[in-house]
């Protein structure tokens, strides 16, 4: 007799969410899982198979429907409550990042998850590249020396659209919560998520420092032009500089490795390696594991192991508190921006900024002290 298929519901269904639901509905037309229900306070649309319920929220549905996976992609100031909700409940759950908007968040959901001896996926695509994979055993073998640090550069373009999409989106705290948007969190949380996962420093206690040097050109609270530097227990220098404010949109984000034998540039949106060393260089294309089908074969054999458990996101969870921790982002003067477009196309776009963006993954420095225009 063939096993029960797993029974799945997706919190969240717009947006990012929107995507969780069309690769649910692609697993239960394979017949791996049964898509069962979906929770959201916005009815979903037509794009719902028929046979799937639809709940105004995750207790409601719960209550009612016995769910073997939940997948969690709402606003960030819910994903821990509504993670317990789930775990508590006896589900698995895919958790959307940035897992968490404060350590002490964290730290309450990683006790949840291990009173209920549930699995916590979170969303880090790029735990899944086996290009990353492949390049943390490059520096953990030393195949590229000496590591003198690790660069993640991100250089987006973000209209008016973006920040207005939601209540929270762009804000600090809301209605007296922390939410912890901005550039560093929540775009570009998969840079410095990736950076920490090649150093082997993925844990909590394996980030000794934090700093950071927050800026925005648009007129929101969080931050949109960032660099944080970060000080792994291995001793590696990890800086992330990234900007939503760029002239063109096209270039893919990277994270660079600095060896004393090389040195190594991973795409990370389209799993591309390339490696240099000794003076000799190969760029090479890898596959992805899909977060939610590994999260799967771990519940079927739990000596699978999770691609992105949440104990190994402690490190970047530091990250996100020393932003929320951090005073609120200065303005970039408005003589260094140039704003283009109208209406919900508005962006601004920041004199420079992606030679500074280079330069601050380059030399492991921050804007501040690299005499960044802004900065001054």
């Amino acid at each position: 007799m063939a096993p029960t298929p797993v029974t799945v519901a997706v919190a969240g269904v717009h947006g990012h969410g929107a995507g969780h639901v069309r690769h649910v509905a692609r697993l239960a037309a394979e017949g791996r899982v049964r898509f069962v229900a979906v929770a959201d306070p916005t009815p979903p649309g037509d794009e719902l198979p028929p046979d799937v319920a639809v709940y105004p929220g995750l207790g409601e549905l719960l209550a009612a429907v016995e769910v073997d996976v939940v997948i969690i992609s709402t606003p960030i100031q819910t994903h821990v409550p509504l993670a317990e909700l789930a775990l508590r409940s006896g589900a698995d759950v895919l958790l959307e990042k940035p897992p968490a908007a404060s350590l002490a968040e964290f730290e309450h959901l990683l006790s949840v998850i291990e009173d209920t001896g549930r699995s916590c996926q979170v969303g880090f695509q790029v735990a899944g590249s086996l290009a990353a994979r492949t390049l943390a055993s490059v520096v953990a073998d030393g195949s590229l020396g000496d590591v003198r640090g690790i660069g993640a550069v991100g250089t987006w373009v973000r209209t008016a659209q973006y920040w207005q999409r939601a209540r929270w989106a762009g804000r600090r705290t809301l209605d007296g919560v922390d939410v912890v948007d901005g550039a560093v969190t929540n775009p570009f949380a998969h840079a410095t998520a990736a950076a920490l996962m090649i150093d082997g420093s993925g844990r909590a206690e394996q980030v000794t420092s934090v700093e950071t040097d927050l800026y925005r050109a648009n007129p929101i609270e969080a931050d949109d032009t960032s660099a944080v530097r970060v000080v792994t227990s291995r001793g590696t220098t990890v800086v992330a500089a990234l900007t939503l404010c760029a002239e063109v949109n096209d270039r893919e984000p990277m994270v660079i490795v600095h060896g004393s034998r090389g040195r190594a540039v991973l795409r990370y949106t389209s799993d591309q390696l390339e490696l240099t060393v000794d003076g000799q260089t190969t760029n090479t294309q890898y596959e992805r594991d899909d977060l939610l089908e590994n999260l799967l074969d771990h519940r079927a054999d739990p000596t699978v192991p999770l691609l992105a458990p949440f104990v190994e996101t402690g490190g970047f969870t530091r990250v996100v508190e020393a932003v929320r921790l951090a005073p609120p982002p200065r303005e970039i003067p408005a003589a260094l921006i140039r704003w283009d477009g109208e209406g919900l196309d508005r962006r601004p776009i920041v004199a420079d900024v992606e030679k500074w963006v280079a330069r601050a993954a380059e030399d492991l420095s921050l804007f501040r002290e690299l005499s960044a225009p802004w900065t001054t």
